[in-house]
């Protein structure tokens, strides 16, 4: 089985979210029988911050331009048996009359449904939407499930939608051995986002300012130089992938923080929050709607509303911290990894609902 994509980027994790869940999930495929032909743009600032080159279960395909691309796209797109298109891909327009006049089955895969969806309200639709909506493609897929794929349907003409949520493959993040240079009480890995700061600001600054003889540490990129830093806020510039488990082993408990359009429509899990608990992490995140689904409230998360959630979850024992760890490792090996969200995608392409998704679809049918 072959399957062709267009995307944002799986060569590199650097300011983007993308790239880790493609490399778990393209080699999940590869498992299954499956290679796929991963095209991507050569943008500079992800050339500059490139951590792959060759893909488990797949092809990398870099290009400059899409017309030194287009004929090769073509045939690789005639000869697979699915083609798919994903938000902030930058040649979506192009690559989209391609898939959808020549693909067996074409699929449009939106990572970023909750800010799609905002800006189709704000009149202002993305660069990867275009003209007609989503109505050319077969199957439209969801980053995010609940009331969003109703509205994929309603204000973007989309025919079919279903959700594929957020994974993580435990080859790459798993339990680990602390680092020192990462140690902290407290820890949160992202990317700067201005919409995601107030929630930052409420989870981390806060009770770092309360508590000073406790240690925070920060990683990931673009980190403006107004940031509220504080003397015991430690910064790990970007972190790559392979990073990530002794980062996540190296504090007591880590932060998950929801993008501001995500956490409002709810039932979008990120990928950093199953990284984390595949990693035997303890993690505390913000609240939104659908968070009971993949992790139990109290027993395999802990959710904070407030800095005081925060100071108090702090003040749990290690052994409490490392039972929550443990359990919600258990959980994402049971049903979040990259292997069973490839088992889904076959079960979608085939026309039957995944097991594991049928009581969320059923809830918003």
């Amino acid at each position: 089985m072959r399957m062709a994509i267009f995307g944002l980027t799986v060569s590199s994790s650097w300011g983007n979210g993308h790239a880790t869940l493609w490399r778990g999930l393209i080699s999940a495929l590869g498992k299954c029988g499956w290679h796929v032909d991963f095209f991507e743009r050569d943008a500079p600032y992800y050339a500059g911050a490139r951590d792959l080159t060759e893909l488990a279960g797949g092809s990398l395909v870099l290009y400059r331009d899409w017309a030194d691309v287009r004929g090769m796209a073509e045939r690789v797109i005639a000869e697979a048996d699915v083609a798919m298109v994903t938000s902030y891909c930058p040649d979506a327009h192009p690559a989209t009359a391609a898939v959808c006049d020549g693909a067996a089955l074409s699929v449009f895969y939106d990572l970023d449904t909750p800010v799609t969806l905002a800006a189709i309200s704000a009149g202002e639709p993305p660069a990867y939407i275009g003209p007609d909506g989503l109505s050319g493609f077969d199957l439209v897929l969801s980053y995010t499930g609940g009331a969003a794929l109703a509205e994929l349907k309603s204000r973007l003409g989309a025919r079919r939608t279903a959700p594929l949520y957020g994974h993580v493959d435990p080859a790459h993040h798993r339990p680990a051995a602390p680092h020192p240079a990462f140690a902290g009480d407290l820890s949160y890995l992202g990317t700067y986002a201005a919409d995601r700061q107030p929630a930052v600001e409420r989870l981390l600054i806060e009770p770092a300012r309360r508590r000073p003889e406790r240690r925070f540490v920060i990683g990931g990129a673009q980190y403006p130089p107004d940031f509220p830093w504080t003397a015991n806020i430690h910064f790990v510039r970007h972190l790559p992938p392979g990073d990530h488990a002794a980062f996540y082993a190296s504090s007591r408990l880590t932060l998950n923080v929801t993008r501001k359009a995500m956490a409002e429509m709810g039932w979008c899990p990120s990928g950093r929050l199953f990284e984390a608990a595949a990693c035997a992490a303890a993690v505390i995140s913000d609240e939104w709607a659908g968070l009971d689904r993949f992790f139990v409230s109290g027993s395999e998360i802990l959710v904070a509303r407030t800095s005081e959630d925060v100071e108090a979850a702090l003040a749990l024992s290690d052994a409490e911290l490392k039972a929550i760890g443990r359990r919600a490792y258990e959980r994402v090996l049971a049903e979040h990894t990259s292997l069973a969200r490839a088992r889904e995608l076959e079960a979608l392409l085939q026309g039957v609902p995944p097991t594991s998704s049928r009581e969320i679809i059923a809830e918003v049918a």
